[in-house]
C-alpha cells in the first residue's frame, strides 16, 4: 500500500436518516453494540457488510506501509461506513475504531444490494448521502491545499461541533479529542495544535470547562472572514 501523508481530516456531517428505511430489511441485518476503543473492522479484513451508526462516534483511520497512521474521518450518529463492500472491495482499506460506546446496524453486502435494487426510497437516500459526502471531501481537499493550519483547525472544530443532533446553532460542547488526533486531522504537529488551541481560548473562540466548548458563531466568523 502506498505511503499515506497525515493530512486527511474530513469529519462527516449527519447523513440521510436510514434507520426507518432499513426496517424493511429482514434478513442479513443485525444490531451491534460495542464499547469504547473497540475495532469494528481493521484494515485488511474481509469487506462483507456496510454499517449504519445509530449512537456514538467512531474514528476511521488508515496505516501506511511505513506504519504511519492518518485519521480520515470522525463519524457520528446517522452516518454510514464500509460502503466499499458494495462496489467489489474485497478487503477493508481502513480501520474503524469506537471513540465511545456505540450502537449500529450491520447489513450484509447481499442484503443491502438487494434492498437498493428493490427500494427506490432507500437507493435515492443512499445516493444523496454519497453525493453529500463527496462534496464534503472536495471541500476538505480545498481546505488542505489552500488554507493554513490555524484555519484548518477552526474548520475541524466546527465539524466536531456538528457531530451531535440536533444541528448546532450556538455554543456546543464537542467530543473529547486529543491534540495528537487533531494534529492528524489538520495535517500539522501536535505542538502547533496546542499553540492554536491556547490562542483560540484567549480569543474567546473556545472554552475549557471540564469539556471543550466551541463558540460556533465566533469561530464561523473567523473562518469566513479571516
Amino acid at each position: 500500500m502506498p505511503a499515506v501523508k497525515k493530512t486527511a481530516k474530513a469529519t462527516s456531517t449527519p447523513t440521510y436518516a436510514f434507520e426507518a428505511f432499513l426496517k424493511g430489511i429482514s434478513e442479513g441485518k443485525h444490531a451491534v453494540t460495542l464499547l469504547k476503543d473497540k475495532k469494528v473492522f481493521s484494515q485488511g479484513d474481509r469487506a462483507d457488510a456496510i454499517y449504519f451508526l445509530q449512537t456514538g462516534r467512531v474514528k476511521v483511520s488508515v496505516v501506511s506501509s511505513a506504519g504511519k497512521e492518518a485519521v480520515l474521518s470522525l463519524l457520528g450518529p446517522q452516518s454510514f461506513f464500509g460502503e466499499g463492500a458494495l462496489v467489489g472491495q474485497s478487503l477493508r482499506m481502513s480501520t474503524v475504531t469506537t471513540l465511545e460506546p456505540i450502537t449500529m446496524l450491520r447489513v450484509e453486502r447481499g442484503a443491502m444490494l438487494r434492498a437498493l435494487h428493490d427500494r427506490v426510497d432507500l437507493s435515492e437516500g443512499f445516493m444523496s448521502s454519497l453525493l453529500k459526502r463527496n462534496i464534503d471531501l472536495e471541500a476538505d481537499l480545498c481546505d488542505q491545499l489552500f488554507n493554513h493550519s490555524e484555519k484548518r483547525l477552526a474548520r475541524v472544530l466546527l465539524k466536531l461541533a456538528r457531530l451531535r443532533e440536533p444541528p448546532v446553532v450556538s455554543d456546543a460542547t464537542v467530543p473529547a479529542m486529543s491534540h495528537e488526533i487533531l494534529a492528524e486531522m489538520v495535517g500539522t504537529t501536535r505542538s502547533r495544535i496546542t499553540f492554536f488551541m491556547n490562542k483560540f481560548r484567549k480569543m474567546g473562540l473556545i472554552e475549557y470547562n471540564g469539556h471543550l466548548v466551541v463558540r460556533t458563531e465566533l469561530l464561523t466568523d473567523m473562518v469566513l472572514h479571516d
